[in-house]
């Protein structure tokens, strides 16, 4: 069977349908969201697909029935009415207010054009209600405004002085929106971040925040039913081509693209533009980086890198994560809203958030681990890679070689000088490595005996990791801890070789300094 037509960057419902490629039918929220509320604001992760659902409104919008055959709207749908659209994409907004402005006259001056202008509309806000006006009193119907990616040129200017001036830009330019109520059918907003003062949710303080309505839950993304439904073709040649059974595909599938929750309903969706990659290629890789990262998240990471561990399963008020501001000061809304963190459950008027899945986390660590390091990635990436392949071939001695590398002289800035921290901080480092690799990792895993700090799993070795500080017994303590409770004894049921290791890490030097191979 002849492969079909994946929509990978396909961001134009119009292409997408004329194009015959593939689409997980979304389109009764479409009509939901168009028919509801007149003011509303979606966040969503980049390649959540919002683009796509902002030009699936506009056609609607549009009265474009025919895009639509097929579709669950047109069971709902039966008046069709054509309206002008007046639509925004931000991310063509630039990085710099000039930029921005540039735009913004060119947006302007299209629908200038289509709908005339008054000569005494001079400011953004004039010509902008200007249009809004006349398009309605020439149509005799309400419009759509459409703003896709609103906040991409205040996460570009973010912490910098042009940040204010784009600012005043988007307060001049939506400040009268709310003025002509009565022109408007709906105004759609979709960004990643919420900037709530700073930008058109000072003027538009009408705008609803449907990001965590239990209804759109799955409105940006794919469920494991949606998978199963409009991709089972593709689910089916990826599965023959792994040699892997169906369940196992999409047990895949979920552990590496899956787990994002943006309601209480925990609903469940994958990355599309992962997994639609994945079908692509044939391979399971990380594809989230190869996106861009946020412009905003460095910024984040270089305050907060020694507490992303502590980000996992932690607690944050309901009405903070979903009203707030996003901030480089609070880690936890910034980097859920960029799709980092997640809902995993919640606990009374608190979320639970975590990691969404394998990918996103190794994505972070990839990041985070060089600025612990005080390492430029590329430096670390050789070393990692030779890491990978001693591990995985039960050469210790030059994993361990790799491994004191990378972690020689490590930075570690605290006040505290309990053991557990600098222990804590170690296993962090040491875990996270050893992830970024692609092995399996596990932490504190009880078995019988006790609890043994780390287990690697590689292809062909599983290794048993005991961690100590130089001054809590070193190298005889660690191996004394592995042997005598008998951590190996827990893994010899598998086919796999067993490998004890004991690490020895030094407060004054912040390094691996001892290193022993337990049998």
């Amino acid at each position: 069977m002849a492969n079909r037509r994946l929509p990978l960057g396909i961001q134009d419902f119009e292409e997408l349908r004329k194009g015959n490629y593939l689409y997980a039918d979304k389109t009764d929220m479409v009509w939901q969201i168009a028919n509801g509320d007149k003011y509303n604001f979606l966040s969503r992760p980049r390649r959540f697909g919002k683009s796509l659902l902002t030009s699936t409104l506009q056609c609607y919008f549009e009265g474009k029935k025919e895009l639509f055959e097929g579709l669950k709207i047109m069971d709902i749908e039966k008046e069709w009415v054509k309206r002008p659209v007046i639509h925004f994409s931000m991310n063509l907004g630039g990085s710099d207010a000039k930029s921005l402005s540039h735009y913004l006259d060119d947006a302007l001056s299209k629908y200038e054009t289509i709908y005339g202008k008054i000569s005494t509309e001079a400011t953004l806000c004039n010509r902008l209600t200007g249009i809004v006006e006349r398009a309605y009193e020439q149509s005799g119907v309400q419009i759509a405004v459409l703003v896709d990616e609103y906040d991409s040129p205040l996460q570009h200017t973010y912490d910098t002085p042009q940040h204010e001036e784009c600012r005043g830009i988007y307060r001049d330019l939506f400040t009268g929106l709310k003025d002509y109520g009565y022109c408007i059918k709906c105004v759609f907003v979709t960004g990643i971040t919420k900037f709530t003062q700073i930008s058109l949710f000072s003027v538009l303080n009408t705008l609803t925040n449907i990001s965590f309505y239990n209804e759109y839950a799955s409105i940006c993304g794919l469920t494991t039913e949606e998978i199963k439904h409009y991709f089972m073709p593709e689910l089916e040649r990826l599965a023959a081509r792994r040699s892997w059974s169906l369940e196992q595909t999409i047990a895949e599938l979920q552990k590496k693209y899956d787990g994002y929750h943006f309601a209480e309903n925990l609903i469940g969706v994958h990355n599309p533009f992962s997994v639609l990659s994945a079908f692509s290629e044939g391979k399971l890789k990380s594809y989230w980086m190869s996106t861009g990262a946020n412009a905003m998240l460095t910024k984040v990471l270089k305050d907060f890198a020694n507490n992303v561990v502590k980000l996992d399963n932690s607690l944050i008020d309901m009405d903070n994560l979903e009203t707030s501001d996003v901030s480089t000061q609070n880690p936890k809304l910034f980097l859920y809203q960029a799709g980092y963190l997640t809902l995993k459950g919640c606990r009374e008027d608190s979320y639970i958030l975590g990691f969404p899945n394998g990918e996103v986390k190794k994505a972070l660590f990839d990041m985070v681990l060089p600025i612990l390091l005080k390492q430029k990635p590329a430096d670390m990436d050789n070393t990692i890679q030779e890491l990978k392949e001693h591990m995985s071939e039960g050469e210790v001695g030059q994993a361990m070689t790799c491994l004191k590398q990378l972690i020689a002289s490590t930075p570690y800035s605290t006040q505290k000088k309990e053991q557990f921290v600098f222990e804590e901080h170690f296993r962090f480092i040491v875990k996270n490595l050893f992830y970024i690799c692609g092995f399996t990792v596990e932490e504190e895993k009880q078995v019988a005996g006790g609890r043994i700090d780390l287990v690697i799993h590689t292809s062909r070795i599983i290794y048993v990791l005991e961690l100590k500080m130089a001054d809590n017994g070193g190298t005889n303590a660690a191996t004394q801890q592995i042997e005598v409770r008998h951590y190996a004894d827990a893994y010899t049921a598998s086919h796999k070789q067993t490998i004890g290791l004991a690490l020895v890490f030094g407060k004054d030097n912040r390094g691996l300094i001892d290193w022993s191979e337990v049998e």
